[in-house]
């Protein structure tokens, strides 16, 4: 999805920041699909921009036709750090293990840093000195992590704001992410990159909170529900497991201690039927241990990868929802939904788009000083989270806000 945000710019209070009067270059790193769209939107704007990769044919075959001054570069730290100065914004579309380094580099560098990862303890600890020097190191700001945060922080802000708040109402909140073939196959998946990421996800045990208590899930196909999601053609159930740790995410949400919730649960979406194509793949994994496990997921990642890839031109599709419940008497008071419903086409894929054309306006609300000094995750502002909506309306990716009380 190609959007414009326009905002009015502003510049930044720190003096080694604005002692240049050149404009801010974003330097964004890594070239792959799932990059191209937030580049090709960046690049049609007025920002100067460069695409760095190891590859340099893919960093350009990723600009595409666009008709800008945007630059391709081959990627290595040294090559960057000799082009980065004081105000510029570095996006990270690299694994995980490159985004402290980054984020270090830049700290130096008096320059802003944009992942869509989730954030670690370690990237944490740099609070202090990036918000000492004014700078920006946002994470978080993808699908999912990402687009989900900002639904959380609208529901919530709603519900406060709503006759029906109350302190002792029972809240309901549930979070879930898939992405998978537009098409479905007899495997009721396929892979974008390589499967090993999601092969050692299957691995990882998960902490929610069922009943009104802590529940803790040592493998996803322990736990899986059939879950109902709200779409634009009506009501669809999926195969759905918690994922990673919910409960820190109550905070970041602004759950008052004093709430009673019942549920609170991120998770992640799989088609139905995708439990029994996976079970001997469960089996196998349910049994490794140690190195030689290591080394039986990275042979399992190369077979699924040959055999379950995404061919070209092959439509994805991506399914996100995100609602809150309160009910009283074991009746909801309150109960609305966002969701988005989105589909690959020739020029990205849906997962692609809604990733990168986040972190895309994620640099854009850094420029514009949108976001605040530090470490921070997906913005809680809701006046930016209104325009960002807007923009994924305009795109025709995000439905419209349901109010399930309607629909219930």
């Amino acid at each position: 999805m190609y959007w414009h945000l326009a905002l009015q710019r502003k510049t930044f209070s720190y003096p080694v920041i604005i002692m240049n009067q050149r404009q801010s270059v974003i330097h964004w790193i890594g070239a792959g699909l799932s990059s191209v769209p937030g580049i090709r939107y960046l690049a049609q704007t007025d920002r100067p921009l460069i695409v760095w990769n190891r590859t340099l044919q893919k960093a350009k075959d990723a600009i595409g036709n666009v008709d800008s001054s945007t630059k391709a570069r081959v990627f290595s730290q040294e090559s960057l750090e000799s082009e980065l100065a004081p105000g510029d914004v570095v996006v990270s579309m690299l694994p995980g293990d490159w985004h402290v380094p980054l984020a270090k580099v830049c700290i130096e560098r008096n320059a802003h840093f944009v992942s869509s990862s989730y954030l670690t303890d370690e990237m944490r600890a740099l609070n202090s000195d990036a918000s000492d020097k004014g700078l920006c190191l946002v994470n978080e700001v993808g699908l999912d992590p990402g687009i989900d945060h900002l639904m959380a922080h609208k529901l919530v802000n709603a519900y406060r704001n709503d006759p029906a708040y109350a302190d002792d109402n029972i809240l309901s909140f549930r979070s879930y992410c898939g992405g998978f073939p537009a098409v479905a196959n007899d495997f009721r998946y396929k892979f974008s990159w390589s499967p090993l990421g999601v092969l050692k996800a299957l691995k990882s045990p998960s902490r929610s909170i069922r009943e009104g208590a802590e529940y803790i899930t040592q493998r996803p196909w322990h736990d899986i529900v059939e879950h109902n999601v709200h779409l634009g053609h009506g009501q669809e159930t999926f195969e759905a497991y918690p994922n990673r740790d919910s409960l820190p995410f109550m905070k970041d949400y602004h759950f008052e201690p004093d709430w009673q919730v019942n549920e609170f649960v991120r998770g992640t979406l799989r088609l139905q039927g995708w439990a029994n194509a996976w079970k001997n793949i469960f089996n196998t994994i349910e049994q490794l241990e140690g190195p030689s496990g290591e080394n039986t997921l990275k042979e399992m990642s190369k077979t699924l990868w040959q055999q379950y890839a995404y061919s070209d031109d092959e439509p994805d599709r991506v399914v996100l929802s995100v609602e809150l419940q309160a009910q009283r008497d074991d009746v909801p008071v309150w109960h609305q939904a966002y969701a988005i419903d989105a589909v690959g086409n020739k020029e990205s894929s849906a997962m692609g788009r809604l990733v990168s054309g986040t972190v895309a306006l994620a640099v854009e609300a850094v420029l514009d000083d949108r976001i605040a000094n530090g470490v921070s995750a997906a913005p809680n502002d809701i006046e930016l989270i209104d325009q960002w909506f807007d923009k994924y309306r305009q795109s025709g990716d995000m439905l419209n806000h349901l109010d399930l009380l309607k629909v219930l």
